[in-house]
């Protein structure tokens, strides 16, 4: 291991907890046995921070075998045993905050005020909830349904289950797939993405300090292609849950089917934002600059279709457009940035790429090309406002995960919420009125797992989080998330004193 760059103790402070590996398999770092290594970039300066050995298929096997042998311990718990554990391991996260913070803001060139008040404090806060909820995991309640016979719904953990998760909120996402997971009685190896592992293994060790068993958390950092697809099809693996792409995801899809495992996915996401023609003109601007520009644009939720009813279509563009250039870009770590790079050259170059195409049809009102000067060596990309774009044009239907947001004007109510449907995903949407009929006309009519009512993007965790259509199906976050990390069994007992044969009578005739 070796920390090259700018990975100074300031802005690393955990550098220290990497020297071992960045595999963490029944407790503790290990090496990667793929002969190969990978280095994390820090994406506002191009420069590498850490270097590390890539698991191989060896290591998921190692992880696997470590989670299975662990989960006849946790799965047979008490759900106090488990909430305590999951109360200490958030008083642990909370106790190393900075750390987390630090630690994300230099791996996703995420601005340290945004992983300081929501990053982290989300994680922290979604720990808790589980902690509470894994209290009440209850079944149904007994009842006689069939003459002298009474049923119950007993709820179990499923086994193993081997998830991968994305760099775009690598720790919000190692929370959102471990939480429930473990919380239900599940162990769990955990791939994050290879360009994004450090908080995923900080989250690990600090599971492991806050006293949750060798084995109930693992962690294997590999290539998508080696690493993640073994695990998806792994044979002792009972569960996989994915949070990707669209593509990929159909990829995953696939191989769990080989398996008949159980899977969830969330995918991709194209979030329209309505504006009708009673909005608030200021809130709605603000609210889709955050919407949009939130993680640079890199959340499947962010707002990229903005949809606004002709009367305030003009003022909208050109009060958006006067509020992103004053958007701050900078360094992560300086308190007054808004506004990181992408997470890769490689992103910033799709994403221009989209833009640069879209010029042929559209009109690039602000934005569309990268920052010179002090910030030429990250992957910083201006925030983007295209208009004048037709509905069915690339950059209005393709996920572009970037700093973009299309602006198209709409005229009858009808015909915003036809627009806003018309898209392949349906994961988040918005939609901004002052009358609470069109606005729970919208809340009907969307078609997206979450519509906010002027206001885009927050989210919480006593509530759940999932798509339509393209965008997945399945829950994080909220009590609905443990439907895919338990199942069902019905139990049925007989009440007479002396089982009866009548039944066998009916099938067999008297014998």
């Amino acid at each position: 291991m070796h920390y090259p760059g700018n990975a100074t103790p300031e802005r690393f402070p955990a550098q220290d907890r990497f020297a071992d590996g960045a595999q963490f398999i029944a407790g503790r770092l290990t090496k990667g046995s793929s002969g190969r290594t990978h280095a994390v970039v820090d994406p506002s300066t191009g420069e590498e921070v850490y270097t590390y050995e890539l698991a191989g298929a060896a290591d998921v096997d190692a992880a696997v075998a470590a989670a299975r042998a662990a989960f006849p311990g946790w799965s047979s718990a008490t759900p106090g045993e488990r909430s305590d554990a999951l109360h200490r391991l958030a008083a642990v996260i909370a106790e190393r905050a900075e750390d987390f913070a630090r630690a994300e803001s230099l791996q996703c060139g995420k601005p340290i005020k945004l992983t300081r008040e929501f990053d982290v404090p989300g994680t922290i806060d979604n720990t808790a909830f589980f902690a509470g909820a894994a209290r009440h995991l209850q079944g149904q309640s007994a009842g006689e349904y069939s003459g002298d016979h009474t049923s119950y719904v007993r709820r179990e953990p499923i086994g193993v289950v081997g998830s991968v998760a994305p760099w775009n909120y690598p720790l919000q996402m190692a929370a959102w797939k471990i939480l429930p997971a473990i919380a239900a009685g599940n162990t769990i190896v955990l791939k994050p993405a290879e360009l994004t592992p450090l908080t995923s293994l900080l989250f690990a060790q600090a599971a492991t300090d806050a006293g949750i068993p060798d084995g109930v958390v693992n962690i294997v950092t590999g290539t998508g292609r080696e690493a993640g697809e073994h695990l998806v099809g792994h044979p002792d693996v009972a569960m996989t849950s994915f949070t990707g792409s669209t593509a990929v995801g159909k990829r995953v899809a696939e191989i769990a089917t080989a398996t008949v495992k159980r899977l969830h996915l969330e995918l991709g996401g194209k979030a329209p934002f309505v504006v009708f023609d009673d909005a608030d003109l200021e809130a709605a601007v603000h609210g889709a600059v955050a919407g949009a520009l939130i993680n640079t644009g890199q959340d499947c939720t962010a707002a990229t279709r903005a949809y606004v009813q002709r009367p305030l279509y003009e003022a909208f563009v050109e009060q958006t457009a006067a509020l992103m250039e004053t958007v701050r870009l900078g360094d992560p770590f300086a308190p007054g940035t808004d506004l990181g790079p992408l997470i890769s050259h490689a992103q910033r170059d799709r994403v221009a790429g989209f833009v640069d195409r879209a010029r042929g049809y559209a009109r690039v009102v602000t934005g569309g090309e990268a920052p010179q000067a002090d910030l030429e060596n990250g992957a910083y990309y201006r925030p983007t406002l295209v208009v004048d774009a037709a509905q069915d044009s690339e950059i209005v239907q393709s996920e572009l995960f970037g700093p973009v947001l299309v602006v198209l004007p709409f005229d009858t109510d009808d015909e915003g919420l036809r627009l806003a449907n018309d898209s392949p995903y349906g994961l988040a949407a918005s939609a901004w009125s002052r009358d609470v009929y069109r606005a729970n006309r919208a809340t009907r009519e969307i078609k997206a797992g979450c519509v906010w009512i002027n206001d885009h993007i927050p989210i919480i965790s006593e509530m759940p989080h999932g798509g339509y259509k393209a965008s997945g199906f399945g829950k994080d976050m909220s009590t609905y998330s443990f439907d895919e990390y338990t199942q069902i069994k019905h139990v049925m007992f007989d009440n007479t004193a002396v089982p009866r044969k009548d039944w066998h009578r009916t099938i067999f005739g008297d014998r």
